[in-house]
């Protein structure tokens, strides 16, 4: 039986080995999921293209975010709109602000660490 692997957005994605977010989608990839990457700069991880400004992007499970909660406002209606099942608040991207407008929109806020989830089996 063929498992359909779930769309993951990473926001705050970066070229920089040092980045989490770019730890996060190299575990992605080398657990199967499919990936879109949205950054401040352009660029490419394990040949997927960094996005930049809000492209559309469709069919998407998970958005898990690595920008800090005073650069999020901008993105809230965009994320929104993406009608993810859940949103990532990785450690130091909390907003409970945030989580409360997911929440209203039935989209699950989860903070936890996506490289946690991913190497424990509970992404």
């Amino acid at each position: 039986m063929e498992v359909k692997q779930k769309k993951t957005v990473v926001i705050g994605a970066s070229e920089n080995p040092e980045r989490y977010a770019y730890r996060a989608a190299h575990s992605l990839l080398r657990h199967g999921h499919d990936i879109a990457l949205v950054g401040v700069r352009q660029g490419a991880i394990q040949g997927h293209p960094i996005q930049t400004g809000q492209p559309v992007l469709t069919d998407v499970d998970t958005v898990t975010l690595y920008v800090g909660p005073r650069n999020q406002p901008v993105l809230y209606e965009y994320i929104k709109a993406m009608k993810p099942k859940r949103v990532i608040f990785n450690p130091g991207t909390e907003n409970p602000d945030f989580e409360k407008q997911l929440r209203a929109e039935g989209i699950e806020p989860i903070e936890a660490c996506t490289l946690v989830m991913l190497s424990i089996g509970q992404y």
